[in-house]
């Protein structure tokens, strides 16, 4: 299996559209998830759930630096014998990673427990060797080049391998002023520098001016909805920052192109696996934010009509590769042959965030997205204990506030409606198009206050889960298990109950995982 992991690449702002190779052997000849979503946004804590096939909530990583997150809170967690590569090994299977593993596995630290699972693994260094610079060279340069030896070295000792690419890219290009004290304000964070041979491509590019670009009425919730309107200064750099890029990018896709052809060569091609994914969205102008992610928006979680998540990652390449699935995992295989893809039926994708040091604001939120054939919600409660519900794609419309009408009005469009592309899997769609009319698919948003009972219910299932309550959180709530979906749900005989049932709350915007500030945590189910 050969997997490429990008580090806060798009896919709302059509960054796959610029990247042939992968067009073409990918998203072309493959199953292309465009509902697939990771949980929490934010780079650290995204990839060790995508690592373990948990939810943040339960590895307790919900950080880029200590003390909740980075590589020594993964290690202190006890996760690194108990995460992807390891299981790998120990099924027989060479492993090689190269590139980015983990905020905060620096050469400060690298020596004091080396990370586990990997015949070689180049976080600029090799194994357990001391760390390498390379001045005056693209660090993109230098990851390709470590991942074609480690391609070549799988295919010699013809074992099966998983080889998986994480370039730093196209991440914005920070600048630790003091390595000891990694806060926000010991860095500068720039656009990202690409390689040199692509600084001319791609230049007078934009970012897609969706309704939900710089709009001229204020949207989002908490404290984005009191940014300003950015000025034409902030939009230019914004679009500068969107063809920087692009530049970085396009030298990921010509490493995808490169390593199918050396695959094809070996003769491995039709017996290997390929899943191109990223830690995190990323954000460009979108509801007046400047460049960024780790805000409950589509932009931030939306990675590439099965709905999937980050959690189910693993448990997908342990079922792909016949290993025997974990119980403990909170996610779930993806379906990844068209058969499985038609029998799927998955109505429930969770996302949570704790805070994030690079937004100048508290920034810690519990979010539930619930889908199904012809329905698409995003609910959000911030630590604020403000509330969010959207239906429409752009997330202007927030269906609990009372002047919700005028902002439709002010946009001139219908809201309540998803794009076509989202509405078939089985298919390579590609990614959304900005100049595409959505297409009719309403949910039946009659009652909101109904509705808003039933989402805090499952909220509350989802900001604690564990394993088969993740997979199943309908099952919780009624154990007579007569409620599969949300439609179920709003059966009105059930309103009573969702009226009483505890809500999600906070008492303080913590900086952490810390339940004494969550408000209620038991769950209650219905009496049978």
């Amino acid at each position: 299996m050969f997997a490429v992991l990008t580090d806060d690449q798009d896919i709302l702002m059509d960054s796959l559209n610029y990247m042939p190779n992968v067009k073409e052997h990918l998203t072309d000849k493959g199953v292309f998830y465009q509902r697939h979503y990771c949980t929490i946004a934010l780079c650290c804590p995204s990839r060790v759930s995508l690592l373990t096939g948990k939810a943040a909530h339960n590895t307790n990583v919900t950080d880029i630096i200590p003390p909740y997150g980075g590589y020594t809170k993964f290690i202190a967690e006890g996760l690194n014998s108990e995460y992807l590569p390891v299981w790998l090994q120990d099924a027989g299977y060479n492993t090689y990673y190269a590139g980015k593993l983990l905020n905060g596995h620096s050469v400060i630290n690298y020596d004091a427990l080396y990370a586990k699972g990997f015949n070689s693994s180049a976080t600029w260094q090799t194994g357990t060797d001391v760390p390498e610079t390379f001045p005056g060279q693209h660090v993109l340069d230098i990851n390709v080049g470590h991942a074609y030896n480690f391609l070549d070295d799988a295919v010699q000792k013809d074992i099966p391998f998983f080889l998986t690419i994480a370039p730093v890219a196209p991440h914005a290009q920070v600048i630790i002023l003091d390595p000891e004290n990694p806060q926000i304000q010991n860095r500068n964070i720039t656009a990202p520098e690409p390689q040199t041979k692509w600084n001319s491509s791609f230049v007078g590019e934009k970012v897609p001016r969706t309704p939900n670009f710089n709009p001229d009425v204020p949207s989002g919730g908490s404290w984005i909805r009191g940014l300003p309107q950015l000025n034409q200064d902030s939009v230019d750099y914004n679009d500068a920052f969107y063809v920087a890029r692009l530049q970085l990018l396009a030298g990921i896709d010509e490493m995808v192109g490169e390593v199918v052809s050396r695959l094809d060569a070996a003769g491995l091609l039709d017996s290997t696996y390929i899943v191109y994914t990223t830690d995190n969205r990323f954000h460009i102008g979108q509801h007046r934010l400047q460049p960024g992610k780790s805000c409950p928006i589509e932009e931030d979680y939306n990675v590439v009509e099965t709905v999937t998540t980050h959690t189910d990652l693993a448990p997908t390449f342990i079922k792909m590769l016949n290993i025997n699935l974990r119980d403990d995992f909170d996610g779930t295989p993806i379906p990844v042959t068209a058969d499985q893809i038609t029998a799927a039926s998955k109505d429930v994708s969770k996302s949570e965030h704790i805070d994030m040091d690079e937004v100048p604001t508290n920034n810690t939120y519990k979010s539930v997205r619930v889908m199904g054939t012809s329905y698409n919600l995003f609910y959000t409660v911030w630590c604020d204990n403000s509330h969010e519900l959207y239906s429409d794609p752009y997330q202007m419309n927030n269906l609990l506030l009372s002047n919700s009408s005028d902002v439709e009005s002010s946009l001139g469009i219908r809201m309540t409606t998803l794009p076509s592309s989202l509405m078939n899997s089985t298919t390579p769609a590609g990614p959304r198009s900005t100049a595409s009319a959505p297409a009719q698919s309403p949910h039946p948003t009659d009652d909101i206050p109904q509705l808003q009972t039933r989402l805090d219910a499952l909220a509350m299932v989802l900001k604690s889960c564990k394993a088969d309550s993740c997979r199943s959180p309908w099952v919780v709530l009624h154990p007579q298990r007569d409620v599969q979906n949300l439609g179920d749900a709003m059966t009105p005989k059930f309103d009573a109950f969702y009226a009483s049932h505890p809500k999600v709350s906070f008492s303080e915007c913590e900086q952490g995982y810390i339940l004494e500030s969550e408000g209620p945590q038991d769950v209650i189910p219905l009496p049978g």
